[in-house]
C-alpha cells in the first residue's frame, strides 16, 4: 500500500473514530468518514484480544491486503478514510471472504 493511501497521523484517526460511521463484519469493524482529501486513506490496527505480536500483525497484514484488492477493484468514488479494527476471526477466516466483506462494505460506503 502507499504511503499516501495509509492514514497515519494520530488526529486523523481520532477524527475518524469519533465522527466516522461504524460497521462490523465478521473478520474486522470498521469506522468509515468522508473526506475531502484526493484519497481513500486507511488504518488498521489489532488489539491485544487478537492474539501476540506475530498473531496481530499476521491479522493486520491480511486485513490491509483484503482491503487493498477491494479498493482497486472498487474503481474510484468519493475519498473516505478507514479505521479498521482487526477481529481475531481474521486469522482464520477464508481471505476471499474478508475481500468480499471488504468490497460489499466499500461499495456500501461509498452508496
Amino acid at each position: 500500500m502507499i504511503r499516501a493511501a495509509r492514514l497515519r497521523r494520530s488526529g486523523d484517526i481520532a477524527l475518524v473514530r469519533v465522527e466516522g460511521r461504524s460497521l462490523r463484519k465478521a473478520a474486522f469493524n470498521v469506522r468509515i468518514r468522508r473526506t475531502v482529501e484526493p484519497d481513500t486513506r486507511l488504518a488498521v490496527i489489532a488489539s491485544r484480544a487478537v492474539g501476540n505480536s506475530v498473531a496481530r500483525n499476521r491479522a493486520k497484514r491480511r486485513v490491509r491486503e483484503a482491503f487493498r484488492r477491494a479498493l482497486a477493484s472498487s474503481g474510484a468514488g468519493p475519498s473516505i478514510d478507514l479505521l479498521i479494527t482487526a477481529r481475531p476471526e481474521a486469522l482464520q477466516s477464508r481471505f476471499e471472504a474478508m475481500q468480499a466483506d471488504a468490497t460489499a462494505l466499500l461499495r456500501e460506503s461509498r452508496a
